[in-house]
């Protein structure tokens, strides 16, 4: 394994981890409903919207309500699959970190939209959801260029089926 997979597949981990621990813990305050967070879970989104004077998770809109339901229902699960993909070494791990880099850059694409253009965006809001495009591209750059040749053992089976 190269160097720049094995850099890939370590931004990829990083990548998954953050959206495994901090969606249903956090992100998920926005849709689910309350009773089933614990108050220091509550204190630190308030905490953390008033912190990084973050509108959108205070007020949550509409789309941004849609784009909730779509990370836990789909971008959760499959974070959690990049996770156990690669550190298992499974080759169907390029395409789970493919999936969730075309749904976190599409997600984050919408949300730095109406940041940008609200005219309300801080210096740390932006440097909060900004790593979130380069994380999303270096995933979606890791599923498309896996570099992972055909073990020999494959090969011999198949010309063995010939």
């Amino acid at each position: 394994m190269g160097v720049v997979p094995a850099v890939a597949d370590a931004v990829v981990v990083m990548f998954a981890l953050t959206i495994t621990l901090s969606f249903p813990l956090f992100g998920g305050q926005s849709v689910l409903p309350g009773s089933l967070y614990p108050a220091p879970l509550q204190d630190f989104k308030r905490w953390y919207v008033a912190e990084f004077g973050d509108y959108l998770l205070a007020q949550p809109p509409p789309f941004l309500r849609g784009l909730f339901w779509l990370e836990l229902a789909f971008l959760w699960p499959l974070a959690i699959a990049t996770l156990y993909g690669v550190f298992a070494r499974r080759r169907w791990a390029a395409t789970t970190s493919l999936m969730a880099g075309v749904s976190t850059l599409t997600s984050s694409s919408a949300i730095l939209g109406e940041i940008l253009f609200s005219g309300r965006a801080t210096t740390k809001l932006l440097l909060l959801y900004v790593p979130y495009i380069a994380f999303a591209v270096i995933a979606i750059l890791r599923g498309l260029c896996s570099c992972s040749a055909p073990s020999p053992a494959s090969s011999a089976q198949k010309k063995k089926r010939v």
